[in-house]
C-alpha cells in the first residue's frame, strides 16, 4: 500500500509539474509575440529590451524544468511499468498458459516478488514465511529472506538470526544445511565483521561434512583468510 501511495504523490507532482511548465511556455508565447507585434510597429529596439530581457530569464530555466521533468516521467513510467503493468502481464500470460489446457505448477514466490517489486519488504517478508510454513524443506524462502534484510532493509543481525533459524528448525539435506552455512558466514564476514565468526561457521562446515565439496570449498575459504 506504501508503495502506491507514493507513486500517487509522484504522479501528481508530476502532473502539476508539467502543467506550471506549459503556463511557463504560455507566457513565453505571449512575450514572443508581443515583442514581434512591437518590431512590427517599428518600435526601436531599445524600447523592448525589457521585454527580452524578460523573456530570456523564462526560457532559461523552463529548459531545465522541461529536462528534469522528462526524467520524472520517465521514473514514473518505470515504476509503474514495474508494479504494476509487469504484475499484471505476468497473470495474464499464466492464465494464458492454464487455458491452454497445459498444467504448470503455481509460483509459490509470485506474491512475495510482486509485494518485492513495489517495495514492501515487510510484507514481502510475511509472504516469504508462509510459503517456509507449507514447504519446511525449501530453503529459498529463508535465503530471501535473509536477503531482504540483508540488502533491503540493511539490518544484517536480522539476517543472520534469519538463516540461523532457519538451520537449527529442523534436518536439511547436506546441500541445503552447507548452503545456509556458507550465507551465514558471508553475512558475519562480510556485514558484521566479525571473521573469526564466520571461520567458526565453515570450521563446522568442514567438520560436519568431511570428504564433500563442501568441506573442501570450506577448507579453501579458511586458507584465503590465513585462519586454516
Amino acid at each position: 500500500m506504501k508503495g502506491y501511495i507514493w507513486m500517487a504523490i509522484l504522479a501528481l507532482l508530476v502532473a502539476g509539474s508539467w502543467y506550471k511548465f506549459n503556463e511557463a511556455g504560455k507566457e513565453a508565447t505571449q512575450l514572443e509575440q508581443k515583442i514581434d507585434e512591437l518590431y512590427n510597429e517599428g518600435v526601436p529596439d531599445e524600447e523592448i529590451a525589457e521585454l527580452k530581457v524578460e523573456l530570456n530569464s523564462k526560457e532559461g530555466p523552463r529548459i531545465f524544468s522541461g529536462i528534469l521533468l522528462t526524467f520524472m516521467s520517465a521514473g514514473l513510467a518505470g515504476i509503474l511499468f514495474a508494479t504494476v503493468i509487469l504484475p499484471m502481464l505476468a497473470e495474464k500470460v499464466t492464465h494464458a498458459v492454464y487455458d491452454s489446457g497445459e498444467e504448470v505448477e503455481p509460483d509459490p514466490f509470485h506474491e512475495a516478488r510482486v509485494f518485492m517489486a513495489q517495495g514492501e519488504w515487510d510484507l514481502a517478508i510475511q509472504s516469504f514465511r508462509k510459503v517456509a510454513e507449507q514447504d519446511p524443506t525449501s530453503r529459498m524462502p529463508w535465503v530471501e529472506i535473509s536477503k531482504i534484510y540483508r540488502v533491503n532493509k540493511e539490518d544484517p543481525q536480522a539476517a543472520a538470526a534469519t538463516l540461523q533459524a532457519a538451520l537449527e528448525g529442523q534436518e536439511w539435506e547436506v546441500d541445503d544445511a552447507t548452503f545456509l552455512m556458507f550465507r551465514l558466514a558471508e553475512v558475519y564476514d562480510e556485514d558484521l565483521q566479525q571473521r573469526d565468526f564466520a571461520a567458526q561457521i565453515l570450521s563446522q562446515v568442514s567438520e560436519l561434512f568431511p570428504e564433500t565439496r563442501h568441506s573442501a570449498n570450506a577448507r579453501s575459504k579458511l586458507q584465503e583468510w590465513g585462519m586454516a
